[in-house]
């Protein structure tokens, strides 16, 4: 695995957090859970490159501060994002100084995605970080667009983000072992879906219940899996929860949900 010149090849992984992962399904956001990924990417880093898209600025914000509004919600998370934002950063900034990693921030909209000249910047300016071992830190512009406020959590920017920038894997951390057997779902052992070769299969698996504190829930991933399936990339379901996750799924030590590549 290495390139002409000697260099090795490191396999381009995007990884989503979310909400609920980042919050430890608490009201704050976890330091100790931002520590763990960090750690987790820092004895990654000779064999992988990573790319984060994380949610969590409205979280960040709500910890310091109560807005009042007589306009519509979603005015207000849009506020609270705008606060919450360099908060969330600060805290990625400060704990991966630490660990020796570097950070920097990409806002990103949809309509970065529908322009040729948006998408080739993005592109470009990405690829300059991970090439100064910068690890871009992506998020939604919340403060001139709504989409994943509302819906989505950021999944569907992931997997349009991973699309973009032809990553190897797609790893969405969310607060279940991936994608249960729906049969399960109501028994005291839930049942995870290891791999799944046809996409279409998951529809019928699935419930259209959101996240607690975040906007997304096993709809949207399906969503984002199935852009990410179109465009033949490897996409993991992994309960972000427990420390060390991504290593574990890695070596398989946990029980998480493989969607194949369909090249493979």
């Amino acid at each position: 695995m290495f390139t002409e010149m000697g260099k090795l090849d490191k396999k381009r992984v995007l990884l989503k957090i979310g909400t609920n992962t980042l919050t430890k399904e608490t009201n704050h956001i976890s330091r100790g859970k931002i520590e763990d990924i960090g750690r987790q990417i820092s004895a990654l880093k000779d064999y992988y490159e990573f790319i984060i898209v994380s949610s969590g600025a409205i979280a960040a914000a709500k910890q310091f501060v109560n807005l009042d509004s007589n306009g519509k919600e979603i005015k207000v998370k849009q506020a609270l994002a705008a606060i919450g934002q360099p908060h969330l950063m600060r805290i990625f900034q400060e704990n991966y100084r630490e660990l020796g990693l570097l950070t920097s921030q990409c806002l990103l909209s949809y309509g970065d995605f529908e322009r040729e000249t948006s998408k080739q910047n993005i592109v470009n300016t990405i690829n300059v970080l991970l090439e100064n071992n910068y690890i871009p830190i992506i998020n939604e512009n919340d403060t001139v667009a709504t989409d994943e406020i509302q819906f989505g959590d950021n999944d569907k920017l992931a997997a349009l983000t991973a699309c973009l920038l032809e990553v190897d894997l797609v790893i969405i951390a969310t607060n279940t072992d991936g994608i249960y057997k729906r049969d399960s779902i109501d028994k005291e052992k839930k049942e995870t879906i290891l791999t799944v070769e046809n996409v279409a299969s998951l529809a019928k698996e699935i419930s259209s219940n959101r996240s607690s504190l975040g906007t997304g829930g096993m709809q949207s991933k399906i969503d984002a899996i199935n852009i990410l399936n179109s465009n033949n990339i490897e996409t993991w379901v992994v309960n972000g929860l427990g420390d060390n996750f991504i290593k574990k799924a890695m070596k398989d030590k946990i029980p998480f949900t493989k969607i194949l590549n369909q090249k493979k």
